[in-house]
Order: C-alpha cells, then sequence, then structure tokens
C-alpha cells in the first residue's frame, strides 16, 4: 500500500485531534479514490473527444457572454 504525508492547518489539525476516534486516514483515502475516479472519467470522456482546446476555449467565451447578457438584461 502506498503512503501519502498530508499537510494541514493548524486549525483543521486541532479538531482532528478532538475527534481522534475518527478514522481520518480512512477520510482521506476516500477522497482521493472519489477524486482519482472523477479525472479518470474526465480522461475516458476527453480521449474519445474531437473537441480541440482552441475550440473549447472558444465555446467556453460564448457560454459566458450568453450568460452575462442574460445577467445583464434582467439588471437593467
Amino acid at each position: 500500500m502506498s503512503e501519502v504525508t498530508v499537510q494541514i492547518p493548524d486549525d483543521l489539525g486541532i479538531i482532528m485531534r478532538r475527534h481522534a476516534s475518527i478514522n481520518w486516514s480512512n477520510i482521506v483515502g476516500e477522497a482521493i479514490r472519489k477524486t482519482a475516479a472523477e479525472v479518470e472519467l474526465f480522461d475516458a470522456i476527453a480521449s474519445e473527444s474531437r473537441l480541440t482546446e482552441k475550440d473549447a476555449l472558444a465555446l467556453g467565451k460564448k457560454v459566458k457572454k450568453g450568460m452575462w447578457e442574460k445577467v445583464y438584461k434582467n439588471l437593467v
């Protein structure tokens, strides 16, 4: 099994020490597993996509512009 060292803010460490009965290692492991599964799914979807990065950026700009126009229209 692999081992990972994680740095956390002091205030979080205090809370974790107060609740020492909780298996924090399992919680962190599950969070990593969930994120890794999401990344793998994204990779699988992206590997079959014909959308280029340039296309994605252009589409993103259109979406942002459309959203802004809708919000602006509601403000005026």
